[in-house]
């Protein structure tokens, strides 16, 4: 089963880089995920700050167990 783009739902935002590890975290848990980085950020290059924001999203259905996963993941501060 496919999932469109519209199925999906954001869970979080966070800053560029630390959007990857997040969704490696969740892929290795079977969760699909979707990334849409800010499209001003994209254009310039610009991976910190609001730029930076990216947002991650799941299925609908996977909402809960994401969060729950995210939850152990920490990252340094900015």
């Amino acid at each position: 089963m496919n999932k469109q783009p519209s199925d999906f739902v954001v869970i979080q935002r966070v800053q560029g880089l630390s959007a990857e590890v997040t969704r490696s975290h969740l892929e290795s848990e079977g969760i699909p995920v979707l990334l849409q980085p800010e499209s001003i950020g994209r254009l310039f290059g610009v991976v910190s700050g609001g730029l930076g924001m990216v947002r991650i999203l799941v299925p609908q259905e996977y909402v809960e167990e994401a969060k729950k996963i995210i939850e152990d993941i920490s990252f340094p501060p900015d």
